[in-house]
């Protein structure tokens, strides 16, 4: 079995390598940057080599490499992050240098393993790990990786990464972190990456915007894969319920005698607004769109208009009703018709299967919490 030395000297003969190798002891810049497109050149100019040749080509470059400036290094990571036959020793070398160097490679190289990005992310700062990030394909594994170590910045980069895949744990701690800050808000919604159930768990934190956005995936989802996110979803609560009413008892009692006497309508719900208040109304608004009255009344405490739209939409309310409330909900702020007006195109708008589809991941907030 040949030595080290022999298999090099068999590599080396009958090529330019050993001259290439020479202007490596080439002080200038210039020069070296001419090494540095020979060797390139010199690799990429032939078939790939056997595995042999290749780990002792990648030896030499590594070797090389040491000896040259960032900017050299970070061109010869660029020429080599796409090349599926690069060598590894040489590739895993550039994945651990200065992030310049590193970021084509981490971006892009398939000659690095899950094992390889999990222990850069590990050992590495943020700018390793955002490269990382920007992958065409990153694996649940090292998706976990980078929700552990990265900042928010770089979660942002993963969640808006559709090539990136979460495991449900990994999705759920990423949503959490995403609630307490606005700035990833857009991402978790826009991203593609996380499962449907969570992204409505952001409805009532996000900007109006984008909660038009989760209204819209819903009414686009499949029936199959709405039923798989909700026997996949372990919601936690994110509203508060509050206390009930003083009038609740009452106004319950009176809903009940109404229901006795026949369906609740809306058009009773209209009559109801008018004679019992609120609470009454908010009783008989949950029983016919088919929501926990604590969803409701939070709804309408927080004056949230878009998200009252849901409800009205999918206990079938007419327009008016909608308007009538809304107007009734903002009270004495400044332009209340004009407000109510403009959730008016929303709510016409907006279709009733896609309220309830929505509406369906309201009251699993309500069973996660019971349960």
């Amino acid at each position: 079995m040949k030595d080290h030395a022999l298999v090099e000297t068999d590599v080396l003969k009958d090529s330019r390598l050993p001259q290439l190798i020479a202007l490596a002891d080439e002080a200038s810049s210039p020069r070296r940057r001419q090494l540095l497109r020979a060797l390139t050149d010199h690799f990429f100019g032939q078939a790939p080599l056997p595995p042999s040749e290749n780990g002792l080509y990648g030896a030499l470059l590594s070797r090389l490499s040491e000896q040259m400036e960032t900017a050299v290094r970070a061109e010869l990571s660029a020429r080599f992050a796409d090349a599926p036959h690069a060598p590894r020793n040489l590739i895993t070398r550039l994945a651990n240098d200065a992030a310049e160097v590193a970021a084509p490679v981490l971006r892009g190289s398939p000659v690095l393993t899950d094992d390889d990005l999990v222990d850069i992310v590990r050992q590495h700062g943020q700018d390793h790990i955002r490269a990382v990030s920007g992958r065409a394909n990153v694996s649940e594994a090292v998706s976990e990786a980078i929700v552990a170590h990265g900042d928010d910045q770089t979660l942002g980069a993963l969640l808006r990464n559709r090539g990136a895949r979460l495991s449900r744990a990994t999705s759920e701690a990423a949503v959490e972190r995403a609630k307490a800050n606005p700035e990833l808000h857009a991402a978790t919604v826009e991203g593609g990456c996380l499962p449907v159930d969570l992204v409505n768990e952001m409805y009532f934190l996000v900007e109006a915007r984008l909660r038009q956005q989760i209204l819209e995936q819903n009414a686009r989802l499949d029936p199959a894969l709405l039923e798989a996110a909700l026997a996949a979803g372990r919601t936690q609560v994110a509203v508060d319920q509050g206390d009930l009413p003083a009038d609740y008892a009452d106004s319950l009692a009176h809903v009940a005698q109404l229901r006795a006497q026949g369906p609740l309508t809306p058009t009773g719900l209209a009559r109801l607004m008018r004679t019992r208040g609120a609470t009454a109304f908010l009783i008989a608004l949950s029983e016919l769109a088919d929501v926990d009255f604590h969803t409701v009344k939070s709804v309408a405490d927080r004056r949230e208009l878009d998200a009252l739209a849901v409800i009205c939409k999918a206990a079938d309310l007419d327009r008016a009703i909608f308007l009538t409330y809304a107007v009734v909900i903002l009270g004495a702020q400044d332009n209340a018709m004009g407000k109510a007006a403009a959730y008016g195109g929303m709510y016409q708008d907006l279709t009733r299967a896609a309220a309830l589809r929505t509406l369906r991941f309201w009251r699993m907030r309500r069973t996660a919490q019971a349960a």
